[in-house]
């Protein structure tokens, strides 16, 4: 089949919105959605998150009809999610057809350290609850709160890494995090084979993150790795990614639960 000019009427949830990926992420989808539909922009930066609602509500820019609501909220606590969901509920109308969830917030964690150092459980629940336990729970109240009904389809992606593949060392957090999602996320595919569910690695990307690796990283191999790759230019922006995976979602010929990386589109 032929791909889709377009994702429908849909209700799209990002998480990390703010900046980075996720900020490409919305930008892209506000112009492959129809007239009609919802932006649902979460992070915990208030006043990013308002730059970019302007930015996607501004009529000149060919995107009249699109809704765009903030939500605040930091999804490592379940107000947070409430939040989310109270956000998504409130401008969800019976015209949508598409319900689109991109798991997008994570963070890289203490990529100074090695294995050996993590004897806090306390430090590391917490950053398991925001990059591992945050997005179960937000994916299954969004499935709970927007269940299907006649014409009502979901899609489910998770960014996820090459780390949730291939060890990295002195990554121990940042690698059991992105194995534990993109496993979750594979349970899922085969639980409810009526959804769509991505994994979609987006590849190494020049942001904020990728700096942070580059400068804090305990393993010197793995510290040069990056460093080159920013030195050589080999570094995605944020554009060139999204791209690759609005192709994808918009051809849908994926197998549901597929990882999906950005050098494979």
């Amino acid at each position: 089949m032929p791909p889709s000019s377009d994702l429908g009427r849909a209700l799209c949830i990002i998480t990390g919105a703010s900046r980075g990926f996720g900020r490409a992420v919305a930008r892209d989808l506000s112009r492959l959605v129809q007239p009609g539909s919802v932006l649902v922009l979460a992070a915990r930066s208030g006043d990013e998150l308002r730059a970019l609602q302007a930015e996607l509500t501004d009529s000149e820019a060919g995107r009249a009809g699109l809704k765009v609501q903030v939500a605040v909220a930091d999804v490592g606590r379940t107000e947070g999610l409430e939040a989310i969901i109270r956000s998504s509920a409130e401008a969800f109308s019976e015209n949508i057809d598409r319900v689109i969830l991109i798991n997008n917030a994570a963070s890289l964690g203490d990529v100074s350290r090695f294995t050996r150092s993590f004897t806090d459980m306390a430090e590391v629940d917490s950053y398991l609850s925001l990059n591992v336990s945050s997005s179960l729970c937000l994916t299954a109240r969004v499935l709970q709160a927007f269940p299907g009904r006649g014409g009502l389809r979901h899609t489910v992606v998770n960014v996820t890494s090459l780390c949730a593949l291939q060890p990295f060392r002195s990554w121990v957090l940042y690698c059991t995090g992105k194995a534990a999602r993109e496993m979750m996320f594979r349970v899922l595919a085969e639980e409810e084979p009526e959804l769509r569910v991505l994994n979609y690695s987006p590849g190494p990307l020049d942001t904020e993150m990728q700096q942070e690796a580059r400068s804090r990283t305990a393993d010197p191999d793995v510290k040069i790795a990056f460093s080159d790759m920013k030195t050589r230019g080999q570094l995605l922006t944020c554009e060139e990614s999204c791209a690759k995976l609005m192709k994808v979602l918009l051809e849908d010929g994926f197998s549901s639960g597929a990882h999906i990386d950005v050098y494979d589109v």
